[in-house]
């Protein structure tokens, strides 16, 4: 079956390269045809016009035209599928039925949320307003409930700490928060228990439709069908309404480490949100456990899950964190993560509205929790969940459509079987005597070579093109049009994959035929994707199950087309067969890619303003063309041109670098259907620097504002000229955190900021530090104990000195956790009231006592809600912003020490 090798179909093609070189003579001999002195070829006693007869039936080379437009319908016509299957939110409809999830319901619960407007917590909208309204719906729940089944509810306010290395790590301290507790269970009790978590909080000046009130809409809706069915328990299901989780996952900490029906959890589905509406998607699950995804396969009724977005998820390259987290590292519960992830250009701004989510997008999800906590809630596994704790799954859905699972052992198994496909079908190829070429082997490795450079080559054209946009400063061009990234980086790419190719061709490949050179360079793609599959399988990577999908399925299409290529060559036919066996691995191929660039587009635009985000979509882009592009490497060599193509594509890509560099595609919209805004902070602060002695050193006041994406604020300068590059903030390097009020530690992220002189602010509720005491311990350490009060949200500082360190504290765990830098970062809030704050750290000196003293601390008080939360000032400011922008705006106070 070798196409290279010494066999009737090189002898066919050997005519078409004696009449390509014009010989009438003795033929020069093709690569990969037979020496003519070998015994086996009997090229010498062919008559040639029997080797030009079937070079004009498989020698004919495609047509580059009809090819390229071949390719492009193909691709465009699996995307089309994939947009077809992704905007199918609904296998079927259940709503108005009775016993099932009514999404209508769930829209009037999420709409009297939201109106409620921005839920900050320590804020009375978020403490009263909205807490009263979930206890009004849940006493109405109760009084339609079956007599079957039993309702409590428990308003808990904890008070705790913990260290979590999220955003290079800090210390969390909350107190008073709220949660509020819903248990359904059998009328005689229950002993274990399934929760259900959403939160009710939002961030400020957000109305948090999508993250998360759409969550708790679907959970009240959830708990009013389960509490009125007249289907038994076995059963409890703990519904948590947590009010703190934007405050880095408080309340979910205060529940699952202190409440008293903690203890009988036995598996969690966590509700959350990226983006607003669409499908919601299992993105994370376990710690192991896999029965819990046997769980989800068996009972959702719309599945969209991807072991693939787990493992992204859980590498820690997307800024960001769900509850899934505490109740996996403090609680030791496995569950599920779900989340919608479309459209994340409006997550965590003004445009977070409910009437931007579907009534279809909420059927689906509800239908999926209602069927997934009715069937753990009657499920025996439940009570003995730690029997099945060990393994993982690999998962993933087929368009929406069904998930499929099995076991990451089967998966490994299946892995190497694939593999050891590829091994017999290269080996008998490139190491069996009876097939061996002299040529096979060397064309093998070069065209190995040729491929990876072709790659590194595109994937630095890129690269260089992206670089050159952001200093440029064109950065974002895509975000509002996203074709521009296609048209910039995906046809540069393309391009200079298939210039190497051809450059190969014409200059290294000169003697073989181009059916030869399909086959090898099939082989060679065959190739790598099978090393992808070894190392991924290797490393324990349940998405290995992509590798193997793009390795089996490419196999059994060459061994189906091989008689067909064999005897019409390649031709409309072959090219028909070819891309229904690629069918499978492009199509879910695209429907991953899509899942990509829809989570990393929106994040780009908010990732800071250090990471250049032309070169991540480059680079991205480049790899998604090189995946795509790898199985269709071969017609380049089976096409008798492509001049053309490379000319067409070199156009559009230089056509569209000038459109970029000229400006022409603004990155930001306002547009009301599909908004895109800029996202800014701006904080009104006063500072105040105290020296060792408590003398004030310096004291300014004004607007610190941070824009969250690399374009700064070039495009804001031209509607407010006093945001200009001349009031770029100073850090000061003394003071930790280079003495900004940071709300979060995300100060390795944001190094550009602006500083408008504004006049002192003066908020009616002012934060309040003291040292309450300095003691020396028996152990040599200095103890230094301190009190704050202040607004719902402040945040405190630590750097220590030279020859000083801190040894412990009483926050935490007890050992101080390090930020980004060196310095320390405590996050603090606290519900509606609270008790002053009081805690210590303790210093471990040298052997000497330095002059400068032993610590720096500094506290930032944030006014997110109430009277205190704006200024004159600040208002003015935010008017002037454009409408394609997202100023969110607060007061805060920063006060430093030496200690």
């Amino acid at each position: 079956m070798e196409w290279g090798s010494e066999s009737a179909a090189v002898r066919r093609h050997r005519g078409a390269a004696e009449h390509r070189e014009g010989q009438a003579a003795e033929p020069r001999r093709e690569r990969g045809a037979p020496a003519p002195e070998d015994s086996r070829g009997d090229g010498r006693t062919r008559k040639r016009r029997e080797s030009e007869g079937a070079s004009r039936g498989a020698g004919t080379a495609l047509s580059e035209a009809r090819t390229v437009l071949a390719l492009a319908l193909y691709l465009l016509a699996l995307r089309a599928l994939v947009q077809l299957s992704l905007q199918r939110l609904l296998l079927s409809r259940t709503a108005g039925l009775q016993g099932e999830f009514d999404a209508r319901q769930a829209r009037d619960y999420l709409e009297h949320i939201t109106a409620i407007g921005p839920r900050t917590t320590g804020s009375a909208e978020n403490e009263i307003l909205t807490v009263q309204y979930l206890l009004e719906q849940i006493k109405l729940i109760e009084g339609q409930s079956n007599s079957l089944h039993s309702i409590s509810v428990d308003i808990q306010h904890p008070t705790g700490s913990f260290s979590i290395d999220f955003l290079g790590g800090f210390t969390s301290y909350y107190d008073n928060i709220t949660n509020v507790v819903v248990k359904l269970e059998p009328r005689g009790g229950a002993k274990h228990a399934v929760l259900s978590n959403c939160h009710f909080d939002s961030v400020a000046n957000s109305p948090g439709a999508s993250d998360d009130a759409v969550s708790c809409a679907v959970m009240l809706e959830v708990l009013r069908v389960m509490a009125a069915s007249s289907e038994p328990l076995q059963h409890a299901v703990v519904f948590l309404f947590n009010g703190a989780e934007e405050n880095v996952l408080q309340a979910s900490h205060g529940f699952i480490t202190q409440h008293p029906w903690a203890s009988s959890i036995r598996a969690f589905i966590n509700l959350e949100a990226a983006g607003v509406g669409g499908k919601e998607l299992v993105f994370q699950t376990g710690p192991e456990n896999p029965w819990l995804v046997q769980a989800y396969v068996s009972a959702a009724k719309h599945p969209f899950a991807s072991v693939v977005a787990q493992e992204v998820f859980q590498s820690g390259i997307i800024p960001s964190d769900t509850d899934f987290r505490i109740y996996r590292d403090f609680g030791n519960i496995p569950g599920i993560d779900l989340a919608f992830i479309e459209n994340g250009y409006i997550y965590h701004t003004k445009y977070d509205t409910a009437d931007r989510i579907l009534l279809d997008s909420i059927q689906r999800a509800g239908d999926n929790i209602l069927a997934v906590l009715k069937h753990l809630a009657t499920s025996d596994m439940l009570a003995s969940s730690s029997e099945y704790r060990h393994g993982n799954m690999v998962f993933f859905d087929v368009l929406g459509l069904l998930v499929i699972a099995y076991p990451s052992r089967v998966g490994s198994i299946i892995n190497y079987m694939v593999v050891m496909a590829v091994v017999l079908y290269l080996g008998k190829k490139l190491l069996w005597p009876k097939h061996r070429s002299a040529n096979y082997m060397r064309d093998f490795l070069c065209g190995l070579g040729i491929t990876f450079i072709s790659w590194f080559t595109s994937l630095v054209t890129v690269l260089i093109i992206a670089v050159f946009v952001s200093l440029i400063g064109q950065s974002l061009s895509w975000y509002n049009h996203f074709y521009v990234a296609v048209c910039l980086y995906g046809t540069a790419t393309v391009a200079k994959i298939i210039l190497i190719h051809t450059l190969a061709k014409r200059f290294y490949y000169v003697n073989a035929s181009n059916l030869y050179l399909g086959e090898v360079f099939f082989d060679t793609s065959l190739f790598v994707h099978c090393g992808f599959l070894v190392t991924l399988t290797y490393q324990g990577f349940c998405s290995a199950f992509m590798s193997a999908v793009w390795v089996a399925f490419p196999l059994l299409t060459k061994l189906w087309v091989y008689k067909d290529f064999k005897k019409h060559g390649a031709q409309g036919r072959f090219i028909t067969l070819y891309f229904l066996g690629m069918f499978i691995p492009y199509l879910y191929g695209l429907y991953l890619i899509w899942a990509v660039f829809e989570m990393f587009t929106p994040i780009l635009g908010r990732s800071g303003s250090e990471i250049p985000p032309d070169v991540v979509l480059a680079s991205i882009l480049a790899v998604c063309v090189m995946i795509l592009s790898s199985y269709f490497i071969n017609f380049i060599y089976l096409v008798k041109s492509t001049k053309k193509t490379i000319l067409t594509l070199t156009l559009v890509c230089a056509v569209t670098l000038f459109l970029v560099c000229s400006g022409a595609f603004f990155p930001y919209s306002s547009n009301s259907l599909s908004p895109k805004p800029k996202r800014v902070f701006l904080q009104h602060m006063s500072r105040t620097f105290h020296n060792l002695e408590g003398n004030v050193v310096k004291r300014d006041s004004g607007i610190w504002i941070n824009g969250f994406d690399y374009t700064g604020m070039s495009h804001v300068t031209p509607h407010i000229p006093e945001i200009n590059d001349t009031i770029r903030a100073h850090c000061e390097e003394n003071a930790p955190l280079c003495g900004f009020p940071w709300y979060l530690p995300v100060h390795f992220l944001i190094r550009k900021n602006w500083y408008l002189p504004a006049p002192e602010i003066s908020p009616r509720n002012p934060a309040h530090f003291r040292l309450l005491s300095k003691e020396k311990t028996p152990w040599g350490s200095v103890k230094l104990t301190f009190e704050a009060t202040g607004p719902s949200h402040m945040s405190f500082y630590v750097r220590s000195h030279r020859g000083a360190k801190l040894s412990q504290w009483s926050l935490g765990n007890g050992t101080p956790v390090t930020s980004r830098g060196g310095d320390y970062f405590v996050f603090y809030s606290h519900g509606l009231q609270a008790s002053a704050w009081q805690f210590w750290i303790e210093v471990q000196q040298g052997s000497e006592e330095q002059p400068e003293g032993m610590v720096t601390v500094a506290i930032a008080a944030h006014y997110l809600s109430g009277e205190d939360k704006t200024s004159s000032q600040l208002d003015a400011l935010k008017e002037k912003f454009p409408d394609w922008s997202f100023p969110s705006a607060w007061v805060c106070t920063y006060s430093l020490f030496v200690f």
